[in-house]
């Protein structure tokens, strides 16, 4: 078993942050947050990653969100820095923060902030670590039929659920379980990783079944705790 640097508490490919309008962009409401909302929610996002702030940047956080976050009302995508200054300051902290968070994606993926931040699977097929989403995509652009079933879970990560289940998922949706242990939610993932190497390899696409053995590690996440492992 081997451990990402820092402790992810959480793991999923795609937004970890709520969307957000451009700058300039009309507002919406209940929908998607400000450009200064998303800003304070990079910062947000890092801490829960494990980013340590100094007192003064702990100071100067709370005094954005007692700006961005009035406590008379909860809804977003309504609330922005009165002074450009600010929040230019603003940017520039979220920029910091997000690079700390962009060198801590798992291998095989990357770390993107365009309208949130999102977690992507890289598309090289050639490189050290390929994510098995990639190679879905790569099957599905060729017409490789790999059945919804098996690519899903194939693609899954392991987490705890509430009730001590170990399930395999997305972000939204569970694929497989409850598992009575963590080994055998893996083993679930890594059968239907087996599957789809056995559906490209029959459909002609051997490059691809090829690149199994460097495929991702499962990501396993212990939601009791704060230490994202691989298996």
């Amino acid at each position: 078993m081997s451990t990402i640097s820092a402790p992810l508490a959480r793991w999923h490919v795609g937004p970890w942050t709520m969307p957000a309008t451009a700058p300039g962009e009309r507002l919406q409401p209940g929908r998607r947050r400000t450009p200064d909302e998303l800003n304070f929610d990079v910062l947000g996002l890092a801490r829960l990653l494990g980013r340590r702030l100094s007192g003064t940047e702990e100071l100067q956080v709370r005094l954005w969100q007692n700006e961005l976050r009035p406590t008379h009302t909860r809804q977003c995508g309504v609330h922005t820095l009165a002074d450009p200054d600010n929040a230019a300051r603003l940017g520039a902290a979220a920029g910091e923060a997000f690079g700390w968070i962009a060198a801590r994606a798992p291998a095989g993926y990357r770390f993107e902030l365009t309208d949130a931040v999102y977690l992507r699977p890289v598309g090289d097929l050639d490189g050290p670590v390929v994510a098995v989403e990639a190679v879905l995509a790569a099957a599905a652009a060729r017409g490789v039929p790999v059945p919804v079933a098996p690519a899903r879970v194939a693609a899954g990560h392991v987490r705890r659920g509430a009730d001590g289940g170990w399930y395999v998922g997305d972000a939204a949706c569970v694929w497989s379980g409850p598992h009575d242990r963590a080994d055998q939610a893996v083993a679930a993932v890594r059968a239907a990783r087996n599957a789809v190497v056995g559906v490209l390899a029959a459909a002609g696409s051997d490059e691809l079944a090829a690149t199994a053995p460097r495929w991702a590690a499962v990501p396993v996440e212990d939601q009791a705790g704060d230490q994202l492992a691989t298996k």
